[in-house]
């Protein structure tokens, strides 16, 4: 047996809950606007069509092109069709060096496969690679790899920047010290990336059954349903222009916005929406207002909502007034694609005396912006301001920060959603949406006694509090509720621990660690326990997993050099 040097209680981590579709963004200060109507014809109403066929019911792109041939042709010339692939015959090539960690990162094809090497030299020397297997991103903005290990499937930890021109650190970790390669691939990614999008292995985030991506780019299917019935008896489908408005807005929307915060709602994921159904059923957005403003690369909605031809204009005015989804114009054509557009609204008249030598629209109206959340990378703004140099009419700053809606509804908000989207604030900092989330959680668990993710919410609340009885007993509810509410399992598994029934703690943490094994916190604490419980060969299996997924984590590779010491050792760091 090794020795420990616990003493009564051992220090483990605890997880959060993840309730965030897309996950927390940087903070905007977007004024929420009611369209107004003028005398433009509005379409008339059209009833919604049922809820379309079920995605067994896709047939991929290529039914389509039979009676479609111009149409397919066109497509396949847009960014939309190019969002995801293989990777063989798809890979940018390229290397460089991320000072903070000291690695050298190599993307490369060898034998017709592509990869990715990794490379630091030193005292915590560290030499791998990973054989990359599917691409996400056009290559417009950016480009980033997928890879996968044991069924479970990763994003690289490193992305090209086509603006930049050069390859760097995924956005979320350019200042990492150590190698992140243990970044899931959410479903969310897929989604709005894939023309076939395919959930993940029930209780899991991101083990995903091959192929992984079965109908390359964003194809037909996305914007207009399952084209079965319609390929084989000319049955109908989906045509998103003949949509009410919301639900025609809703099949751009669906990847096009992200909000401050998205909350799912119970029983739904936004993978399962399908052209013609109600967003709403599946996800409500929320935007902060009255604090900073930052600009993100996927905030096109918001942008244009606040843009004031969408305000006049109202439903008559949307995406599809000024994109074809079917074609995207040559860079040679697309100043007079444009124009176009804005004298259909604005008049020849007014086109013919106004900056008649700049035909170019959108270089003054629509200029890119340097994006907050996406390093090296600018997004078009859909403001569609008419004076860029002068600052947008935003909502009063205040020194507390407004959750709102969007789309603006009038129905009422449940104490549901303001008590998942404060929290979710609250993880990144937030201290006056901690102050909100506090308030909101008890009442809404008191509406809602059943909801796992607000029992799990609440617990933590507890926990931080010492309030441990409580805790255990919301967690243990959440778990009856629903079996696969992994992050109540992996915090009621630390109160078992440090309550000294560690069999439990490890009962609890392998259900857990076997469906997500790239959470490396949960290995961990599954190690150490195994290793407090006298179980070596155990303890050092676990943190061996926990390294496959996770290579480069110092307490992980300093665990394991404890546990192969003679006598093992259980030394925490």
């Amino acid at each position: 047996m090794g020795s420990s040097r616990w003493g009564s209680t051992a220090s483990f981590s605890v997880r959060r809950e993840q309730r965030c579709l897309c996950g927390v963004f940087v903070v905007l200060a977007i004024p929420l606007l009611s369209p107004a109507f003028l005398s433009a014809q509005t379409p008339p109403p059209i009833n919604d069509p049922p809820k379309t066929a079920s995605a067994s019911a896709y047939i991929g792109d290529k039914a389509c092109e039979r009676c479609h041939v111009e149409i397919y042709q066109n497509y396949q010339k847009t960014a939309m069709a190019r969002a995801s692939g293989p990777a063989n015959g798809n890979l940018i090539p390229g290397e460089f060096f991320q000072a903070p960690s000291r690695v050298r990162y190599k993307v490369y094809e060898q034998d017709g496969r592509a990869w990715l090497s990794f490379d630091r030299d030193g005292a915590d020397a560290i030499h791998g690679k990973r054989q990359l297997l599917y691409f996400i991103g056009s290559g417009g903005r950016g480009r980033t790899y997928i890879f996968a290990d044991s069924g479970f499937y990763f994003e690289a930890p490193v992305n090209w920047y086509t603006q930049k021109g050069a390859w760097d650190m995924t956005p979320a970790y350019q200042d990492a010290r150590h190698i992140p390669l243990n970044l899931p691939l959410a479903s969310s990614c897929l989604s709005c990336h894939t023309g076939d999008p395919q959930s993940p292995a029930v209780g899991t985030e991101n083990e995903y059954s091959e192929p992984l991506i079965t109908q390359e780019g964003i194809g037909c299917e996305r914007c207009h349903g399952p084209g079965a019935a319609h390929a084989e008896k000319m049955g109908s489908i989906v045509n998103p222009a003949k949509l009410s408005p919301a639900r025609r807005d809703a099949v751009c929307m669906q990847c096009h916005l992200e909000g401050n915060v998205a909350i799912q709602q119970p029983d739904h994921e936004l993978n399962q929406f399908r052209p013609g159904d109600d967003l709403q059923e599946y996800v409500h957005y929320f935007v902060l207002t009255g604090s900073a403003r930052d600009f993100r690369a996927a905030s096109q909605f918001e942008s244009f909502y606040q843009s004031k031809c969408k305000r006049k204009s109202g439903d008559s005015f949307s995406c599809i007034t000024c994109h074809d989804p079917h074609f995207s114009p040559a860079p040679a054509e697309r100043a007079a694609y444009y124009r176009a557009k804005c004298i259909s609204c604005h008049g020849v008249a007014f086109a013919a005396k106004h900056h008649k030598k700049n035909p170019d629209c959108t270089s003054c109206h629509m200029p890119r912006i340097q994006s907050s959340d996406v390093a090296h990378t600018q997004a078009t703004d859909h403001r569609i301001l008419r004076r860029p140099d002068r600052p947008i009419e935003t909502s009063q700053t205040t020194d507390q920060p407004v959750l709102k809606r969007f789309p603006q509804t009038d129905a009422r908000i449940d104490d549901r959603d303001f008590a998942l989207a404060w929290e979710s604030l609250a993880e990144s900092g937030n201290e006056s949406a901690a102050t909100e989330a506090q308030k909101y959680l008890p009442k809404a668990l008191a509406d809602r006694p059943d909801d796992p993710a607000l029992l799990t919410a609440v617990g933590f609340l507890d926990e931080k509090r010492r309030q441990i009885q409580l805790a255990r007993s919301l967690y243990e509810h959440a778990l009856r509720e629903n079996p696969f509410a992994d992050v109540a399992a992996t915090n009621l598994g630390v109160i078992t621990a440090e309550s000294g029934d560690l069999a439990q703690a490890i009962r609890l943490w392998k259900v857990v660690f076997a469906k997500e094994p790239e959470k490396s916190a949960i290995g961990t604490n599954l190690s150490k326990a195994f290793c407090a419980e006298g179980n070596i060969n155990e303890a050092r299996a676990t943190i061996e997993r926990v390294l496959e997924f996770n290579p480069d984590l110092p307490q992980a590779r300093e665990l394991l050099q404890d546990l192969n010491r003679i006598p093992p050792e259980c030394e925490l760091h």
